[in-house]
């Protein structure tokens, strides 16, 4: 075991344990009917489950129809939407690899919701595109020609959790092993944690400690109402990437209040808050927002973001700057990538056995596709 890779060493999440360090970050594919799963997801989701992912996330999935962020996000706010996500399931079930865990991303879009599908601008919607009414922290817009949210007064907070709570019992229901809380990318819990789109008096908005307040009741809520064999994690914002915004210290501090709260893990992430954000992209540009979250509150981290490589995952591991690496698009570019990563670092992956005649020490075509 010793001679492992750090990336297929298996890691406890809490109470699950993922074979491997690799994890399918939640992508949206805005292609659901009024929130229930399609063939489209049917087959996108049996092909993660065979991607050699220890964990593969479910896409970032509304609480309430109005929380979606576009007509095509998938949600979880209905028997049909429950059904849907079943069907999805089973197929990916019936073909993952040994002790491949599921996990579901809850979230609510806040301002950002109403919008069109990024192919068709990703802009908010028109009047004859059948918008809704937006809510958020204040009655900020996102960015100009978007639409002007309404403050969620406190039976409107109330109302919100519920709906996570109840998205949360669903995913209990379903099987699915992780349930994480979506709180950065500029969508609703960060909305009420950033400066720069919180601007309220009362107990949610000034000071730190009332900015974190609706995720702290909503980690609490929806802790105590899933059973304590499931994992329930966050994806955090670490920097809102603007003068004024979420610093890496507050979300130090947010980190280890939502740890107290149950959190299993962090999933740390930035931007999204706002479009005039400048963010510096490059290999791993927000590790190190991992690796400060991670040694500061001793929770179990995941690294995300221009994660492309076998052994730039590894690194990353070894160097002990995070626990898991989430990767996203490059699982859209080679959905078989970690079988490539474990041919890469010398491990013995199963496949499945319909596919395995593609190994390489099985397949002499393998060596001319670098030629």
């Amino acid at each position: 075991m010793s001679n492992t890779p750090k990336l297929f060493t298996p890691l406890k999440i809490g109470p699950v344990t993922a074979p491997n360090r690799i994890a399918v970050a939640p992508m949206c594919q805005y292609t659901a009917d009024d929130g229930s799963m399609t063939d489209w997801h049917l087959q996108h989701l049996m092909t993660l489950g065979m991607s050699g992912a220890g964990l593969v996330m479910i896409e970032a999935t509304g609480v309430e129809r109005r929380g979606r962020i576009t007509h095509g996000c998938v949600g979880l706010y209905s028997d049909a939407n429950e059904r849907a996500m079943a069907r999805v399931l089973a197929a990916a079930r019936a073909v993952q690899l040994p002790g491949t865990l599921f996990g579901i991303q809850l979230q609510h879009a806040g301002r950002k919701a109403s919008s069109q599908r990024p192919w068709e601008s990703g802009a908010a919607l028109k009047a004859d595109q059948d918008p809704w009414q937006t809510v958020s922290a204040s009655a900020k817009a996102f960015g100009p020609n978007w639409h002007t949210p309404e403050a969620l007064d406190e039976a409107g907070i109330a109302r919100t959790i519920e709906a996570f709570v109840q998205a949360a019992k669903r995913s209990v229901r379903l099987g699915l092993d992780v349930i994480e809380l979506h709180m950065t990318h500029g969508y609703l819990v960060h909305q009420f944690f950033s400066p720069i789109s919180n601007n309220r008096t009362d107990n949610y908005g000034g000071s730190l400690e009332n900015r974190m307040r609706f995720g702290i009741e909503l980690m609490q809520a929806v802790y105590a109402a899933v059973p304590k064999t499931v994992a329930v994690g966050v994806r955090i914002a670490a920097s809102d990437w603007v003068e004024g915004g979420v610093t890496v210290d507050e979300a130090v501090t947010f980190t280890a209040k939502l740890k107290e709260q149950g959190a299993a893990y962090a999933c740390v992430s930035s931007g999204g808050l706002d479009p005039a954000a400048k963010i510096t992209v490059g290999p791993g540009y927000q590790v190190g927002f991992a690796d400060e979250i991670k040694k500061k509150t001793g929770i179990t981290t995941r690294a995300v973001g221009m994660i492309v490589s076998p052994e730039q995952a590894e690194e990353i591991l070894i160097k002990g700057q995070a626990d898991q690496i989430a990767l996203a698009r490059a699982f859209l570019d080679n959905p078989r990538w970690g079988w490539h990563a474990a041919d890469a670092l010398g491990v013995d992956l199963h496949r499945p056995p319909q596919y395995d005649r593609a190994r390489k020490a099985l397949w002499p075509g393998e060596a001319l596709k670098h030629k």
